[in-house]
């Protein structure tokens, strides 16, 4: 590649694919570099929010009719049920395999260069613009570059600590019988265990998105296990162990990643470079709001550069946006993890949890161009 891209982005995630469809759009030269060759899966609860769907839309992305399932209502348990509550809005379930690569392909329509199966190794200031290093040995030039590899970091570029860095991260989908299908339908659960939670999300074809967050220490006891993992939920909650009775798992292993830095927010632009979804905020991962903050920061992002402003002034705008949701949803996550006994309070106030889901969004005010729509409800 030879000639100066207006904008070299690094990932092809949620926010950088977003990103790269949308100056494309505009009219810049956009060059995308995604490390993977082909569609895959991530650690993801595969949950879309209202806030999600809206910025999707305007992508022009059919999530429907790649089969996203509907989200209504939100359960809580640990031994058994605690609670069932109404969502503040309605929810999608869609695997990150499908996601991922309907963003990339939408980018690729709009007119950004998709870099795939190419791991940038090294990201640097160059005298009129931004370098990025392949393994391949090749250089891809532009002037203005963006960081958007997601919960992995860039080297030379590493995020410093979150306020919450003792957990480990699993993902298994699993095939349930015909009975578990149907008492899951419509829902998105939270399951409390000593030393970590779960989240449940149905999918299409009967299938089940289990993603879990451990202490680090909680699973070293248990030897570093995934099959003794599930066994120690599953003695810890019965209401859990039912979903599992019967289920066929689909993945060859977990998939896991540790060292997250939850409740980490970049305050500003060091170095000059524009960092978007997990590299600018990682907000813990029950709330369902990754994927929106992804795609949040990549309109906001987008709108900065074509109005001729700096990643300086996005990074402050976005972390003013973004620090409230994120500290509010780190409070629940160590309360879960630390103190599971006390969400058992949520009993005697009913629609707390929706409280939580609203508390733990990007502020409906700060959405771009968001439409009024009948499926939020008060």
């Amino acid at each position: 590649m030879s000639e100066s891209k207006d904008a070299l982005i690094v990932g092809g995630g949620p926010a950088g694919a977003a990103l790269g469809s949308l100056l494309a759009r505009a009219g810049r030269a956009v060059a995308i570099v995604e490390q993977s060759s082909a569609a895959h899966d991530k650690v993801c609860g595969d949950f879309l929010s209202y806030e999600a769907i809206h910025y999707l839309r305007m992508l022009g992305i059919d999530f429907e009719s790649m089969g996203a399932t509907e989200v209504t209502n939100v359960r809580l348990a640990s031994r058994e049920l605690i609670g069932e509550y109404a969502l503040p809005f309605t929810g999608m379930g869609l695997s990150r395999r499908l996601l991922d690569e309907a963003l990339l392909a939408n980018a690729r329509n709009c007119g950004a260069e998709v870099l795939r199966g190419k791991r940038a190794e090294h990201l640097r200031r160059s005298e009129d613009g931004w370098v990025v290093l392949l393994g391949s040995g090749e250089e891809i030039r532009g002037s203005s570059a963006f960081v958007a590899t997601g919960k992995h970091d860039l080297r030379g570029w590493r995020r410093p600590e979150g306020k919450q860095n003792d957990l480990v991260a699993f993902k298994m989908y699993f095939r349930l019988r015909q009975e578990m299908v149907n008492v899951l339908a419509g829902q998105v659960e939270l399951v409390l265990f000593p030393g970590g939670y779960a989240g449940l999300l149905g999918l299409s074809g009967g299938v089940m998105n289990l993603c879990l967050l451990v202490r680090r220490t909680v699973f070293r006891e248990l030897g570093a296990d995934w099959t003794k993992l599930l066994k120690h939920i599953c003695c810890s909650s019965r209401y859990f162990a039912r979903y599992l009775e019967g289920a066929e798992e689909l993945l060859e292993k977990p998939l896991a990643i540790s060292a997250i830095p939850y409740g980490y927010v970049r305050a500003n632009a060091a170095g000059g470079v524009w960092r978007l979804g997990d590299q600018a905020a990682v907000v813990p991962s029950f709330s369902g709001d990754g994927i929106s903050m992804a795609l949040h920061s990549a309109q906001l992002a987008a709108q900065f550069f074509l109005d001729g402003r700096t990643a300086g002034e996005f990074q402050e705008q976005l972390a003013q946006q973004l620090k409230w949701p994120v500290l509010a949803a780190l409070a629940f996550s160590r309360i879960m993890v630390g103190t599971p006994a006390a969400a058992h309070g949520l009993r005697l106030w009913p629609r707390a949890l929706r409280a939580i889901a609203r508390l733990t969004r990007v502020p409906r005010c700060d959405l771009i161009a968001e439409p009024c729509s009948a499926a939020v409800r008060d």
